[in-house]
């Protein structure tokens, strides 16, 4: 078990002195869809919101993990951006 919460690795993100790359960006927004929401099952934005697909093809390619799992490797990968952005 993580020693902090998934909130607590939240609050963490926002004092980040800098911003991430938008990669590790896609990877904080999908594993956190994953943790709390599970699956993906909403549809593939269309037309140029190329940030929506992104987000969408991001948390997609999570399918099948463990809430939980995601949570953990959430909390893991905020602690390792922490260590970068702060």
């Amino acid at each position: 078990m993580s020693a902090i919460t998934l909130e607590d690795a939240v609050a963490l993100t926002k004092k980040f002195t800098s911003k991430p790359s938008n990669e590790e960006l896609l990877k904080l927004y999908s594993l956190y869809k994953q943790a709390t929401e599970g699956d993906n099952t909403g549809e593939r934005p269309g037309g140029f919101d190329f940030v929506a697909a992104a987000k969408y093809n991001a948390w997609l390619a999570l399918k099948g993990k463990d809430k939980q799992e995601a949570e953990e490797e959430y909390i893991s990968t905020v602690n390792n951006l922490s260590a970068k952005y702060m």
